[in-house]
């Protein structure tokens, strides 16, 4: 693999797309440390060494900024806006006709898609913008912190308005840097952005494991924590490159003096078809019920029960509402994702048939049979990587510390598994040996 890594940076259009996607990363975790006009640098660093663990409201957003979000920087939404963005898009294509019709359209519709996503994305920022501030004048950013009041000094509305248009442009810069690496770099600009930013977690929360662990000094919790890592990292990659392969005959067929068809390929059916979208929408979910609670004045009883049973990630309520959603979610989106009936169709009309199964509606019962039963494991196995972290809460007594687990260990093995692929086949293309032999 070292090998072909120095084989990459031989070659020269490679090499500079390589360097090139490395300057944006540098410009980006630049930017996640700069702290935008209004916020006292002082009070929030005093505020994030107080807070050993990471507020769970705000856990997943802090966690796709890179840790920028609770430092307040101008890169403090990351990318947040333009996932949460592209999955509504993503979802109403299917409800909104004229979507879908622009979908079918190929480049053009694909382009004005993302024009909308962009405009989506920056409306979002907006609002979530807002929110973050409001969020921190009141001092609830920091629960417990004696100058979490004081983030904010100067609450005017002039202050408070610069403040969300710097996160609102620092979200659109951070868009851009990302279309930049998919134009000009290696991969997917957002995916790597967003490993970057949830690696970038990685060495401190693994360097707090071993400062708060008791046996010889944390160097055994945090050799068991690698060890888990690994397993985990093994079995993620496992089910994510795992396929049901469904047959696929093409009928030969003459046209002139010239054969076409006849050919035999496969349609590839992840166990895991929904990525991990399932997760962060049960999250989302599941962060609406605090959230308002939080907002809430006084202290009702119904503010008191979610406080006590769905902000908590040890607890059973918590535990089995958030792995049913993911189980939910799962199916939900598998259905919107793929159509059978769509792809039975386009089958029949290319003169393409699965042995042993007529072509048109039983084809497509065929499909819809096969994808619910390998679905049931997918979905069962997101649940269960999502609740590694509850399983590190209760073994170690700090789930936030833990990185090996939910949405980070799928997306960094997602992202590097596809970024790796895209490496080893612009090698193979100058008949140089990929990654693997």
């Amino acid at each position: 693999m070292l090998t072909a890594f120095a084989r990459a940076f031989k070659t020269p259009d490679l090499r500079k797309k390589l360097l090139f996607t490395l300057g944006i990363i540098v410009i980006y975790r630049v930017g996640t440390h700069v702290p935008i006009p209004g916020v006292s640098y002082k009070n929030v660093q005093t505020c994030m060494d107080a807070a050993s663990s990471t507020q769970g409201l705000f856990g997943l957003v802090n966690m796709f900024s890179g840790g920028a979000l609770l430092q307040i920087t101008i890169f403090a939404l990351g990318i947040m806006p333009y996932i949460t963005a592209s999955i509504i898009l993503q979802l109403l294509t299917v409800v909104i006709p004229r979507l879908e019709a622009l979908k079918k359209e190929g480049s053009a519709g694909t382009a004005k898609i993302t024009q909308y996503t962009r405009y989506l994305t920056v409306a979002l920022a907006i609002l979530q913008g807002t929110g973050l501030v409001a969020t921190a004048r009141s001092g609830a950013l920091f629960q417990g912190c004696p100058v979490a009041n004081q983030i904010v000094p100067d609450q005017s509305i002039f202050v408070t308005i610069t403040m969300v248009i710097t996160m609102t442009a620092g979200t659109a810069i951070v868009m851009w840097l990302g279309e930049l690496i998919t134009d000009r770099g290696i991969g997917n600009g957002m995916s790597i952005l967003m490993f970057i930013s949830i690696a970038a977690t990685f060495p401190s929360a693994l360097w707090t494991i071993k400062k708060t662990g008791d046996l010889a000094g944390g160097w055994i919790e945090f050799g068991t924590v690698i060890l888990v890592g690994l397993v985990m990292v093994g079995l993620v990659v496992f089910v994510e490159q795992a396929q049901r392969r469904i047959p696929v005959q093409y009928a030969k067929r003459m046209i002139g003096r010239r054969s076409y068809g006849g050919t035999s390929t496969y349609i590839p059916l992840k166990v895991n078809q929904a990525g991990v979208i399932p997760v962060i929408f049960a999250s989302s979910l599941l962060y609406i019920p605090a959230l308002v609670a939080q907002f809430a004045g006084g202290n009702s009883g119904w503010k008191t029960w979610i406080n006590d049973h769905l902000t908590k990630g040890n607890h059973p309520y918590y535990i089995v509402s958030y792995f049913l959603l993911i189980v939910f979610f799962a199916f939900f989106y598998v259905a919107i994702s793929f159509n059978p009936e769509e792809v039975a169709d386009n089958m029949k009309k290319y003169g393409g048939f699965i042995p042993g199964i007529r072509a048109g509606r039983p084809t497509a019962e065929y499909l819809s049979y096969v994808l619910n039963r390998i679905t049931w494991p997918g979905s069962l196995y997101l649940g269960l990587i999502a609740l590694v972290p509850t399983m590190a809460l209760v073994g170690f007594g700090a789930s936030q510390n833990f990185p090996f687990g939910g949405t980070s260990i799928l997306i960094i093995v997602g992202v590097g598994l596809e970024t790796v692929k895209q490496i080893e086949s612009q090698l193979q293309q100058r008949n140089y040996e990929g990654f693997l032999r």
